[in-house]
């Protein structure tokens, strides 16, 4: 009898690793991170997109070959913002932080995302804007934008985002070569432990792992000591 009794606590303590391991991996799937904005900024979406200062969570929902499909929900996720397709961009220097790049503005202007880095990854999500956006953004700051032709907002299928072409725009709204705006991926990144401006909500599975460790070499020097009693 005590030894079923143990036998059923180590089967409790595998399912319950089993249970909490995929919630773990969700946030370094899908890139999960809550950011806090002091001042409005602008996204891809319908003309000139503005979100107001406040508390936001970034999504990957679907990411296949170079692109990604991101959204912007509010801080429960309760609500979609926007819906954005994004390239991948890379950097040279891996930070354990979430950075955000952004596009320079006029005085008193909110700054359109250029790009977005998860921690501790070299390669990141440029956002594209729609075409007509992306040639006033290139006029503004003097260098080209990412553009597609459709509208980025709210109810906007991924399927449709997904299959849509993608160029560099000049302020002319000239098509120039992705390469003009999209890093290429680099031979080896160093990494570096700069700190961004804004903190990401991350989960680690090391914790996870180390708990089910110990719980497993507790349960089995029960085991050890139950059955040598019962000999």
């Amino acid at each position: 009898m005590k030894r079923f009794t143990v036998v059923a606590m180590i089967c409790c303590f595998v399912f319950v690793a089993l249970a909490i391991a995929p919630q773990v991996r969700a946030d370094s799937f899908d890139k999960k991170t809550i950011l806090t904005f002091t001042e409005p900024f602008e996204v891809p979406g319908v003309d000139a997109q503005i979100l107001p200062a406040g508390t936001y969570v970034f999504k990957i929902i679907n990411s296949w070959s170079d692109r990604s499909i991101v959204q912007i929900f509010n801080e429960d996720e309760t609500h979609v913002y926007t819906t954005i397709l994004a390239i991948a961009d890379w950097r040279l220097k891996v930070t354990d932080k979430t950075v955000l790049t952004f596009k320079e503005r006029g005085a008193g202007q909110p700054e359109a995302i250029k790009a977005w880095f998860y921690p501790g990854e070299a390669g990141g999500r440029e956002f594209v804007y729609p075409k007509k956006r992306a040639i006033e953004l290139a006029k503004i700051v003097n260098e080209p934008v990412l553009a597609m032709p459709v509208e980025a907002a709210e109810g906007v299928p991924a399927e449709t985002l997904r299959t849509e072409p993608v160029e560099a725009v000049k302020p002319t709204g000239e098509a120039v070569p992705l390469t003009a705006v999209i890093q290429p991926q680099p031979a080896a990144v160093p990494a570096t432990t700069e700190v961004a401006e804004v903190l990401p909500k991350t989960a680690s599975s090391l914790p996870l792992f180390a708990l089910a460790g110990v719980l497993s070499l507790f349960a089995g020097f029960t085991l050890l000591i139950v059955t040598k009693r019962s000999a």
